[in-house]
């Protein structure tokens, strides 16, 4: 009787943990990570530069929307920071390009979007819509744009209703600080039909619960329900306290989320801590699902270099990830099965975890996005990634992966630059299935 997959990642990890067990922690990395199997991209954006002939922008984080009426023409909606979003189709072709708004005054904070979800079939004052909704770092705001794919002009339309307050921040002061509206997960209770958005506050632990609401005017805003501050300091095996080393009065942040609809489970990644499961309600008790690997490790921040020298590990760490914990993203299969998967982004690898809470998220395998040829690179130091395990049409019958690139490699190397690579699921799962 063939065993379950559960059952069969169970018994291969139990063997590659005996043979671990003897060699160092770095040599016990390098054979997991040369162990993971490799798939390529179909295609990838246009190179977006974090320079001012680029309009500054820089690639984050994408969304996947599904045309149902013709799958084949649906859309990748995705952030590029002070350059605002960026829409594709299915050839990874821009179709749409939105400026984030500028600051009240010229000398406040730039618009600045991160990350971004969707919501769909929320009932507006005009008929139900499909919405993109994106935190506005800069302006510490939620914004909203209507999805109508053969709308003239672009198939996103801003609704977000102009009255919208800030997220954390009490006045513009506090904006201009940028402890602001980071990352983001959407999320609709199946029982009450009510929208949410799970919101992180950069350089904090805390994450707020958005109402999403329509206004009688046919825009959208939101009301906080509550807030969590998930923990900054943790207690280790030996009895000591240890916290990620940072900046003098930053916290380790929240940036990946997304929300499990089926039973209303956020996976929130900590950067430089591990993978948190908790209820998307922000009730309940957190549980730690995986940790990084440098989880533990003490160090030294240094105030001319403005970086942190680690110092002797202790060995309390996870063996999957390499801070920074980024973007997560589910996959559903047909039976109520999937995966949640992790970017790893001090590695350039992705995680995938069963996406059952009754198989306690066990870690399922891993692999690279490695380049197709000598022009279509891979995906190194992703930010975010989103999965669809639907058809798309005759480009992706077998579900989308978009990943984040964080060194796209255009024709010009001299100038910083990022960008998105489309990956068919179907060779991810078929990796994973192996």
């Amino acid at each position: 009787m063939p065993q379950s997959r559960t059952r069969r990642s169970g018994v291969l990890a139990a063997a590659v943990g005996s043979v671990l067990a003897v060699l160092s922690p770095w040599q016990a990395q390098a054979a997991q990570l040369s162990d993971l199997p490799a798939v390529t991209a179909r295609a990838e954006t246009a190179a977006l530069y974090d320079d001012e002939d680029g309009g500054n922008a820089d690639a984050d984080d994408p969304a996947i929307w599904r045309n149902a009426a013709d799958p084949g023409r649906s859309l990748v909606v995705a952030t590029a920071k002070e350059g605002g979003l960026r829409v594709y189709d299915l050839d990874a072709r821009e179709v749409q390009s939105i400026a984030a708004p500028a600051g009240p005054g010229a000398d406040d904070a730039p618009g600045r979007f991160n990350n971004v979800d969707l919501v769909h079939g929320l009932r507006l004052s005009t008929g139900r819509a499909d919405l993109a909704v994106t935190s506005d770092r800069g302006n510490d705001r939620l914004r909203f744009y209507r999805i109508d794919r053969d709308r003239p002009g672009g198939p996103l339309r801003d609704v977000t209703d102009p009255a919208v307050a800030p997220v954390f921040s009490a006045d513009q002061a506090e904006v201009n600080e940028q402890r602001t509206a980071y990352g983001l997960a959407t999320w609709t209770d199946r029982s009450t039909g009510r929208s949410y958005a799970l919101v992180s506050r950069r350089e904090t632990t805390r994450v707020a619960l958005l109402e999403i609401l329509p206004t009688a005017s046919g825009t959208v805003t939101y009301r906080t329900v509550r807030t969590l501050d998930l923990p900054s300091s943790f207690r280790l095996p030996n009895g000591t306290s240890w916290s990620p080393c940072a900046e003098p009065g930053e916290l380790p942040q929240v940036e990946g989320m997304v929300v499990d609809p089926a039973n209303g489970t956020l996976y929130a990644g900590q950067e430089d801590v591990g993978i948190w499961r908790l209820r998307a309600d922000l009730t309940g008790t957190p549980v730690l699902v995986d940790k990084v690997r440098e989880y533990g490790v003490p160090g030294t921040y240094d105030e001319e270099t403005e970086e942190c020298a680690p110092g002797a590990d202790p060995g309390f760490g996870g063996d999957r990830l390499t801070a920074d914990v980024e973007g997560l993203t589910l996959v559903h299969e047909p039976d109520g099965d999937g995966y949640l998967l992790a970017s790893s982004q001090g590695d350039d690898t992705f995680a995938a975890y069963d996406r059952e809470i009754g198989d306690d998220n066990e870690y399922e395998g891993g692999f690279r996005v490695t380049a197709a040829d000598a022009v279509l690179d891979g995906s190194e130091e992703c930010d975010g990634a989103a999965a669809l395990n639907a058809p798309l049409g005759s480009r992706y019958p077998n579900g989308l992966l978009v990943v984040q690139d964080g060194h796209a490699n255009p024709e010009d190397g001299e100038r910083d630059a990022t960008g998105f690579k489309f990956v068919d699921l179907g060779e991810v799962l078929g990796a994973l299935d192996d």
